[in-house]
């Protein structure tokens, strides 16, 4: 029987193709015919002011943080239960993440936990977007607006996704994704950065060319080009561009692939979740997802790891997923919880992610369910 990787780069076959033709163009270090080519489509999808790609989502929250202002002592509420760049990108301005629980259907940050941890020192708040299902943006911004805060979606699992008619990456201030090699959309590493608000379009380019005016230098809009600001090389080679460029012109079908192995998951272990031996994801009426990843919540740490351990010798590899920051060396050295956040806590014991790439295939697919099918049931067998 074949392996069952948890994931797999896909290929679309014009790759090669297309990071040819960036050679040939003799400038490959970034911004040039694919980036620009990349960036646009990206802001027309998403409906943004503007859209910048970048090596990594971790870059693009990173210059979010510079774009937010902070300071050293800013806070930044971030949910507890997140990869570790959507705090780690304000630590580096000197913020302190401030750790807040999720949602227990969504896994989305609490919009009730945000509240109750805002300050005086409070300056912005991160969602992300868990799965590619959006938080609930209205209450959010709502938030926000009476605070005065900036809202920063980490929509790195969420291309493409909705939040009602909204495309999420749309309704905060500022907006990352992630090209990631596990995301519907890749190069290896990449990401973008999108400005929501006109205002900040201006001095994010300059943030992305090192803290200088490069960019209006190559439109024509000046005669040289200085050091204005801070800021850093943020830009995607033109190579990793191209790359990006090929698989963009097949997001359509690479999504509706994913999200059909997605629905696939979640009809097939319906018996189970109703037998009370697992949790399948939640998707509020208002949403829709991006078919990024697919998992299931086991009743026990326990009985997590045994499920991951049994379900990789029936030849398919799943995963857990997030440790929480708050636990972590990093996160107590740097943030800090208001309150407990327990939900994200026993989730991150129990949650396990399924096989989900575009290119799994029917077969493969199903022999992902019938492993988890007979893993899930001899397990209740044993208890």
């Amino acid at each position: 029987m074949e392996e069952i990787p948890f994931n797999r780069p896909r290929l679309v076959g014009t790759e090669h193709r297309y990071i040819d033709e960036a050679l040939a163009t003799g400038k490959i270090s970034g911004n040039g015919v694919f980036g620009r080519r990349c960036a646009s489509w990206l802001r027309d999808k998403v409906g943004a002011s503007a859209a910048m790609i970048t090596p990594s989502c971790t870059a693009a929250l990173e210059m979010s943080g510079i774009l937010g202002r902070l300071e050293p002592g800013d806070e930044v509420i971030v949910p507890a239960f997140t990869f570790v760049s959507t705090a780690n990108a304000f630590a580096l301005r000197g913020a302190v993440p401030v750790f807040v629980d999720i949602d227990e259907a969504t896994l989305n940050i609490d919009p009730g936990a945000i509240e109750r941890a805002i300050t005086k020192r409070t300056r912005a708040i991160v969602v992300v977007h868990y799965a590619g299902i959006a938080c609930d943006m209205d209450a959010i911004m709502a938030i926000a607006s009476r605070h005065g805060l900036i809202v920063i979606e980490d929509a790195a699992h969420a291309l493409p996704a909705w939040y009602g008619d909204r495309p999420l990456g749309s309704i905060g201030h500022l907006s990352t994704f992630s090209f990631h090699e596990t995301k519907n959309l890749q190069c290896g590493e990449g990401g973008a950065l999108l400005v929501n608000d006109p205002e900040l379009v201006q001095r994010a380019e300059i943030v992305q060319e090192k803290g200088t005016n490069r960019s209006r230098f190559f439109r024509g809009e000046v005669d040289k080009y200085t050091w204005l600001d801070i800021g850093s090389s943020y830009l995607l080679s033109e190579v990793g561009a191209a790359f990006l460029w090929a698989q963009i012109e097949y997001a359509d079908a690479i999504t509706a692939e994913r999200v059909g192995i997605w629905e696939r998951y979640y009809e097939a272990f319906a018996e189970l979740e109703d037998a009370g031996l697992v949790r399948r994801p939640v998707v509020p009426a208002e949403c829709r997802h991006s078919g990024h990843l697919f998992y299931l919540l086991l009743p026990s740490a326990d009985e997590r790891d045994d499920f991951i351990r049994d379900l990789r010798r029936a030849g398919v590899h799943s995963v857990f997923h997030y440790l929480p920051l708050n636990l972590s060396p990093g996160g107590r050295r740097f943030g800090r919880e208001p309150e407990r956040p327990v939900v994200t806590e026993s989730v991150s014991d129990r949650l396990v992610r399924l096989p989900l790439w575009s290119g799994l295939g029917e077969e493969r697919t199903e022999q992902v369910v019938d492993a988890v099918r007979s893993v899930v049931t001899s397990g209740a067998l044993r208890r």
